[in-house]
Parts: structure tokens; sequence; C-alpha cells
């Protein structure tokens, strides 16, 4: 894991050009106090508070010409969530995605992130995923000044957001000017894994004459335990119906008929369905997150800024999993007994469910698995703002890159034996059959047989640079008061190299296959005592596994690598300029009103190369690997409106229309082959993709109160096309299949799916309220005390991927979101209780035919802080303070498929200011 010795040379740099500037500033100037303070003179207590991030944020959203909702961070701990996605879920309109109780992904009114536009001070944003999406637990929240979350584009506007741009601004010095030092220390305590976590966080800012100096540190060690009851997925019975002429075949069609009384024809194949796997995992995460933003600013006047900026780091994890699962579909084995069938609840659309099975041999396996994951991201950009009379030029430029690094590895035993797998109320469980051959699979070492230690590595690297130029004209007594005209050009790369390698046999470095070591030949530890913390959660059981670490030590021979292979590298260079021009507009028409219009052209160019398998060309079975590569490219107009009415000084209408894109993910332009063996199946990249575009308006209206407050309700609408899914389109036939002893299971006709743009369009419509409320209003009691909430209702015509055509809304779309804070925030004192709460939505489409759910999740959170003195704060936080569940259905909830706790989360800490 990383600590701060590890800084490159850069970070050095910064940090050291930042302290000392500071050193600049005599020490009389070191009691200043922070913007945002209510400063109250001699002895009484300094207060930075809540309700002046809530009024900052309603100022930037009154004064942008479209629809935006921001958070602001008047100090550097105003964020006081785990990560920046955490941060960001109190935004109207915005829900997070969460994996093992950590905020990840960012979606804007329900939409999938895919659709969400993300860019650091105003240039786009790499994280090494791969992807478009960003996922933000990468970023410490202590480094962000503020947040805006841009719903209606300008052609101004860098295009790439259907559902919205988030837009993320770090610190400046001139945002503060004088000296500033803040710093933080907490730790953490999860009631899960029951270990304590460190976090520090530091900024300095100085400013002297006309140049400033600014560094923000943030370090946090986080340690995760996550118990889950999961991977319980339907798989159809055409597993074994498939294979005809085999005794498996001739059993699974016998004992459908003589338990179920189903006759079976072809036309079931995929319409009869059993429990596929059923797990139970422990997973231990520890995670070090260094991140570090500096800013150097030179501002001689208000008409001239000149700022660059930093903002670098890392996120590294090591995550272990101890897995223990019952595989019922196995290759050797078939129905034996069905103890309970559903024929009623999924009978819309045609499907039966096998809720109890006795099975004839199923895979019994002990999974240990780790995961290494190593990403460095980096930023630097230039901003330049110049006002000469009615002239303003803005002109800036930078790099976004980030590298991600996988090294994953499972040891992998083995045992075969009649079981017995059923659904039960939370989730499913595999227990012994009537057979007399069957086993307790949690507690039979001596009949797991060692498979293989496999082992993968991976590779991404994202590349962006970005320059723009906007100049613009300002008129005084005309109703055009501004004339803009600018151009754009950004330049992406994203290259994957991928590798693995499998090491097989009973002793270690053996390649060679020999199937005689067993479980109980290496050291076995109850997954508790491996991991720490209490008992397992999610059901009342006890199991032991051989470590992660025991396992690294005696598999891997000395100077082992996993090996890149040229069949899996993939890369995508992304070329596009963008020229735009606007025109601000402001008359009378009884009340004030301004209008943005304008357009922006762009041209993309794209290059993918890449190894794509093909078949052997001498006619044999078998496939190769051949290097490939093209060209693509496609053009754009697109019109943006954006219009506001000042019908009273409290009282705003507002509306916008625009035509906006999101463009296909890198990683699904890319020449590659992915293999799913079990499904008999490849998933292709698509160099031919295309971007997804929008035809969207808008109309609201906001009051503003006295005393920082806003009641706000817009309408929105999206036509969207051309949206990427998955879907057949080839076959390739001969595929020879190995079993894990290297024998050849068969030879067979493999499905090819890829990425599309889907034919048609679709619509999407919502509403969005917004409230920030501040009691005092109405009674001076009451002062201090109030309530900042928002709720998004989403309807919907897109359709999902089933290709039984079960209708379903698009993966990651949630119709309903909710976000409540209740605060207290006078004097020293400061209380928040937060509640939010994101709809079911579709978390995936198993084996691109049953919709998995992802229920409902709401999770209360609260803060408090005291002042002690004027320069120190004492903080109390707690996360998921009510241990929320995280589960999952397939298709009914009848039909779990998750059942995950990841504990709660209390946080005490020091802050200083000075």
């Amino acid at each position: 894991m990383r600590s701060f010795n590890r800084l490159d040379r850069t970070s050095q740099l910064l940090l050291g050009v930042a302290l000392a500037a500071l050193t600049a500033v005599p020490a009389s100037a070191q009691t200043a106090p922070a913007a945002g303070d209510d400063t109250v003179v001699d002895e009484e207590i300094v207060v930075s508070g809540y309700r002046r991030s809530l009024e900052e944020a309603i100022d930037i959203k009154r004064e942008t010409v479209g629809f935006s909702d921001s958070i602001v961070a008047t100090d550097i701990a105003d964020f006081p969530e785990q990560n920046l996605s955490e941060a960001l879920q109190r935004v109207p309109g915005v829900t997070i995605e969460r994996e093992k109780g950590l905020g990840t992904r960012v979606n804007v009114r329900g939409l999938p992130t895919e659709f969400t536009f993300v860019s650091i001070n105003k240039l786009a944003t790499a994280s090494g995923s791969g992807g478009r999406d960003v996922e933000f637990d990468i970023f410490a929240s202590e480094l962000i000044q503020s947040v805006t979350v841009q719903k209606s584009p300008t052609a101004a506007d860098e295009e790439g957001g259907i559902a919205g741009s988030v837009l993320i601004r770090t610190a400046r010095p001139f945002d503060n000017p004088g000296l500033r030092l803040v710093g933080g220390v907490e730790g953490a305590f999860n009631s899960i894994s029951q270990k304590i976590d460190p976090n520090f966080s530091f900024l300095a800012s100085n400013t002297f004459g006309d140049f400033g100096v600014l560094v923000s540190v943030a370090k946090q060690q986080r340690t995760n335990r996550t118990d889950s009851n999961s991977g319980i997925n339907f798989r159809p019975i055409a597993r074994w119906t498939d294979r005809s002429g085999t005794v498996y075949r001739n059993q699974a069609i016998s004992v459908l008929q003589r338990d179920a009384g189903i006759t079976f024809t072809d036309a079931m194949k995929n319409k009869i369905v059993f429990l596929d796997k059923v797990g139970d995992r422990v997973y231990q995460n520890d995670q070090d997150r260094l991140g570090i933003s500096g800013s150097v600013q030179y501002k001689p006047s208000e008409t001239f800024s000149l700022a660059l900026d930093a903002f670098i780091g890392s996120y590294d994890t090591v995550e272990d999993e101890y897995d223990a699962a019952g595989y019922s579909a196995s290759s050797n084995s078939t129905l034996e007994t069905i103890h309970a069938f559903d024929a009623t609840t999924l009978s819309d659309s045609g499907i039966v469910v096998l809720r109890d099975v006795s099975y004839t041999n199923t895979q019994h396996e002990f999974l240990s698995k780790e995961y290494l994951t190593e990403t460095d991201y980096r930023q630097f950009g230039g901003e330049m703002n110049w006002e000469a009379g009615n002239w303003k030029i803005t002109a800036l430029g930078g790099y976004s890159g980030a590298t991600r690094t996988l090294d994953y590895a499972n040891l992998k035993h083995v045992a075969y034996a009649p079981s017995r797998t059923r659904f039960t109320e939370t989730g499913g469980e595999t227990i012994p059959s009537a057979n007399p051959n069957t086993i307790d699979m949690y507690n039979a070492p001596t009949r797991y047989l060692f498979e293989a230690y496999e082992t993968t590595r991976e590779e991404v690297k994202d590349d962006k640079y970005a320059a723009q130029l906007d100049v613009s004209y300002g008129f005084d007594d005309l109703f055009i008061k501004r004339i803009n005209v600018g151009g754009r050009y950004t330049n992406k790369t994203n290259q994957r190299q991928y590798g693995e390698e499998k090491i097989q046999g009973p002793t270690r470095g053996s390649t060679a296959y020999v199937n005689v070591r067993r479980l109980g030949d290496s050291p076995l530890t109850n997954v508790i005592d491996l991991v720490g913390g209490s008992e397992y959660q999610a059901r009342n059981l006890s199991w032991s596994q051989v470590s992660n670490d025991y396992a690294r030590s005696f598999f891997r021979p000395d100077g082992f690598v996993t090996p890149f292979a040229n069949a899996n590298y993939a890369k995508v260079k992304e070329a596009t300029f963008a020229g735009y021009a606007m025109v601000d507009l402001e008359f009378e028409l009884g009340v004030p009103v301004f209008v943005n219009l304008g357009g922006r052209y762009l041209r993309t160019d794209i290059h993918s190369e890449g190894f794509h398998q093909i078949q052997n060309p001498n006619g044999t079975t078998g496939l190769t690997s051949a290097p490939v590569a093209s060209e693509g490219s496609y053009e754009k107009f697109l019109p943006s409106f954006n219009i506001h009415a000042e019908l009273t000084d409290s009282l705003i209408l507002r509306a916008a229309a625009s035509q906006t894109l999101i463009r296909p993910a890198l990683g699904d332009l890319a020449y590659k082959r992915t293999a799913s063996y079990n499904n008999f199946r490849f998933t292709d990249g698509n160099p031919g993709l295309k971007p997804t575009y929008a035809d969207q308006w808008e109309v609201g209206v906001e009051k503003y109160l006295g005393g920082g407050g806003i009641l706000s309700a817009s309408y929105f609408w999206k036509k969207i096309k051309g949206v990427v899914q998955n879907q057949l389109t080839g076959e390739v036939k001969g595929v020879t299949v190995y079993n894990a002893n290297g024998t050849v299971n068969g030879i067979y006709d493999f499905d090819v799916y890829q990425p599309v743009n889907a034919e048609g369009s679709y619509k999407v419509s919502g509403f969005e309220l917004n409230a920030v409320v501040p009691f005092g209003m109405f009674a001076d009691w009451a002062d201090g005390f109030g309530v900042n909430a928002n709720a998004t209702f989403l309807d919907s015509s897109l359709t999902g991927q089933s290709s039984l055509g079960i209708p379903t809304a698009p993966i990651g779309l949630a119709d309903k979101s909710y976000n409540a804070t209740v605060f207290y925030d006078k004097g020293p004192l400061s209380v928040r209780v937060s509640y939010n709460r994101k709809g079911a939505y579709v978390e995936r489409i198993e084996r691109n035919m049953y919709p998995v759910y992802r229920d409902a999740y709401g999770q209360f959170d609260v803060a408090a802080s005291y002042q002690l003195t004027r320069n120190f704060r004492v903080e109390l936080q707690g996360i998921n303070i009510g241990n929320a569940k995280t589960t999952g259905y397939t298709m009914d909830p009848s039909f779990p498929t998750t059942y995950e706790f990841s504990g709660s989360r209390i946080s005490l800490g020091v802050r200083a200011q000075f």
C-alpha cells in the first residue's frame, strides 16, 4: 500500500513551492478568519456553518444561466462523507451507486452513470476505469472547493452529458485572500470490521501582493468488511436440455415431468430456470487514499487572473474475498428431485422457477480471492481570464491522466457431490440432500481437491489533453449584451493490456495438472479470524478457508508475474474539435428577460487498434489472433437555448432546450474479445459505435426566500436516440472448450455479442423538487433550524436488453430518489441528520434474459460539531447509522439475489483553523 514516502517528484516539488511561499507572510497575518465565518468580536466564538455553504450554493444557482445545483465547501472538511460521490448525493437530482457500503459512481436524474460528464477545473477527468463514467471513490472530498451539477448546457460547455455535467472545482488562493491554515485529524470505527481508521487533511493558502499559493493534502486509510449471501442467479434448464443424447438431458426432462408435471419442449429451454449458484462471501477491503491539490495564482487586478492548478493522488486497495459456494449447474450434474417450484409469480413472462431442488453432482467451491488495485491520477491545467474594456478573453488548457493496475488471484478448491440448493427468505442456501453420497459443504475439507491458482493482471491507461479559447464582446446599450465565439480541442487515449496465468499441480510452481492435493493439505483458518471483526452477518454460519497470504507465498514461484497477452491488447484514440458561438440577450417584456442562444459544431475522429480472434485459416478447429485497426469519424451540430425571466425580485421562471450527446465508452470502441466458456459466448468491442444523442427541454420556477432559502420545481423531458445495448451480432463455429484438467470438454458454436446503437428513440421525463427552508423565517426561537430536501420522479419509455422480451427499465435507471437533511446551525453548535433514498433499479440483465434488480436503498447519516475555541472544533460523524443492508432480486422480490451488510461507520475528529 502507498504512503507519503511514495510521492513522485511533481508532488514533492508542489509541496515545497507552496510551503516556501507561505513563509513570506508575517506572523501577524496568521489569525485572519476564513471566509464564510460568522465572526463575532472579542472573545466570542467563530463558526463556519452549514448555512453559509447553502447560501453560497443558492447564489451560484441564481446566477447560472441555465438549470444547475451546487454544493460548496467553505472550508476543507465541510464535506464529511467518505468520498466525493457521497458528498454529491445531497444535490437535487443526484443519486449514487454503492459497492460494499461505499459510494462509487454518480447518477443524475436517475439515468445511468455513463450518461454523466465529469470535469475538474473545466477539464475532462480520467479515472482509469476505461469508460466515460468516473469512479468518484478515488477522489478525497476534502480537496474539493465546490461542485456544480449543470443540467442544461450552453454552446460553450464541452458536450458529453445527457443526464448532466458534474463540474468540480478545487480551491485557489484568491478564493480567500490572506494566510489560511486548516487541518483536521479523525479516527473512524466500522461496526463490522471493528477497526479504527485514521484520516488526515491539511490546507495552507497564502496571498502576498499579486501572487497566491495554495496546497491541500488529504490522506485516508479505510478498512471495510462486507458480508454477503449473494451470487444467486437464474440459469435456464437449457444448461442440460441442450445437450442432446446425454443422460443429463434425459434425466432433467424426466424429473420435470415426474416432480412438476411439466412436459418439456425446446420452446421452454429458457423459460424454466433454477438456482445456478449460491455463495456466502466475506469481503475485507483495505483502502489507502492520498490526494494533493495545489494552485499558484497571479491576480494583479480584478480584470486579469492567471491560475495554474494541479490535482494528483493515488487510491490503492487490497481486497480479500473468501467465498464458499454451491454451483448446481456443473457440467456433470443434473436434476435429481424437485422439492418446490413456482409457476405463478412470473407467469406473465411465461417463466417457471424451480425454487428448491436436489442435484446429482453439485460443484462445491472454496475460493480464496485477492484483488490488488493501484490507481494513480493526475491533472495539470492553467486558466487565464482577461477583461479589456468590452472584451473578455478566457483561455484554458491542461492534461488529465490515470493509470490503474489490477493484480487478481483466485485459489480454487472443488468438491463434487449431490446437494440440495434452494431459495431462502433473504437469499439462498446449499444443504445436504437425501442422497447418501451428499456432503456438508462447509465442513468437508478432505473432499475438496485443489483445482487451480488462477491469476490475472490488467493495466488501463487514460490520457486526456484539452485546450479552449473563448472570446466575447459586451455591448453597453443594446438588447444584445454579449457575443461569444470560441473553440475547443480534446485528445483522448485509452489503452488496455491484460493477461492471465493458471498455476496447477500439487506443489508450489507446478504447471502440470495433478488432482491429488486437497483443501486439508493447506492450513485452514476460520474466515472471521482471517479478516477480523464481528461474526458473519448474513447468516448464522461459520467456515474455514486458506488465507490469501499463504496462497500467494506457497503457489507463486519467485519472480512470478502474470504476462500480458497480445490478443488482449486494445488501444483507442479519440480527437475532437468543436467550435461554438453564443449570444446573450436582455430585454423587457413586462419583466426583465435574459436569453442565451448558441450552437456548437463538433467533429470527432477515432482510431482503434488491437487484436481480433478469428478461426484458424487452415480450416482446423480453434481460434487465432490477428492485429486489426480501423478509423472512424462523426460530426454534429448541437443547438442550445436558455432563458429566464425575473417575475419579481425573488421569483424566477426558467426554461431551456438543447441537443446534446454522450460518446460511447472508449472500452466499447476497442478491438477486444472476452470469452464466457460456460455460456458459449464471446463479447466483442465495436469500433463503429456512434454517440447517443438526446433532444431535451426543461421548464421550472424558483422562489428565493429570505435568510438563505429556496423553493424550486422543474419538469424535464428527454428524447434519447442511439442507446448503446449489447446484441447478438454473429457466431463463431467450432470453438474448442477445455476442462480445468486440460482435457477437451467439447467443440461448440459460440454466439458473438457486441455493443450496438439500438434503433429507435426513447423518452424520459420527470419532476425535480427542491426546498431549502430556514425555520428562523417563521419564528425567532427557530433561528438556526432548517431543512434541505429534494426529490426526483422519473418516467421512462426506455427498455432494457432482455432477449426474452421482458419489459424493463435500462440498467441503472431509478424512477424515484429522495434526499433530506434537517439541521441546526447556530453559535458553536452544528448538527445535521440526513436521509437519502434511491429507488429500485436494474443492476444487470442476467445472461441477456433475466433482469436483476437492486432494491430501493435508504440510509441515515449524521454530523455534529462544536467550536471549542476560536481555532479548534470537534466533529462527530456517523454514516449508515441504521446499518441498512443492500438487497437485490431477479424479476421479483421473492427471488432474492443479494443480502449484504457493510455496517455503520462512526468517526470522531478535531479540526484546527488559523
